[in-house]
């Protein structure tokens, strides 16, 4: 058989594939058609490298990326006893007073 009627048979039968709205391997089994074959031909006459995927465009948006705030070491480090309490900007004083009396009646 010559390359055009080859090709031409070919898009008979991919055409025919399309319309029928049935799954590859059943077509292919009801029509004694290898599947690979059929893939080959939808990607050679469609010039997708897909077949099997509608093709769709790729939008980009824009992202910004804010840095997360640094944080700061501690600013300060009481020690009562044997324990270590470290005091950051922006602490609670009144549990930080709870906790200094919790530990002076214990240590």
């Amino acid at each position: 058989m010559a390359r055009e009627e080859v090709r031409k048979k070919w898009e008979e039968r991919v055409a025919a594939f399309r319309s029928s709205g049935e799954k590859a391997t059943r077509w292919c089994k009801a029509n004694q058609v290898d599947r690979r074959g059929l893939y080959t031909w939808m990607k050679r006459l469609s010039g997708s490298a897909s077949p099997t995927r509608a093709t769709s465009s790729t939008t980009f948006i824009k992202a910004i990326v804010t840095p997360e705030p640094k944080r700061h070491p501690s600013s300060l480090r009481i020690r009562i006893g044997a324990a270590i309490i470290e005091v950051e900007a922006g602490f609670n004083p009144a549990l930080l007073r709870d906790v200094v009396q919790a530990l002076e009646t214990v240590c």
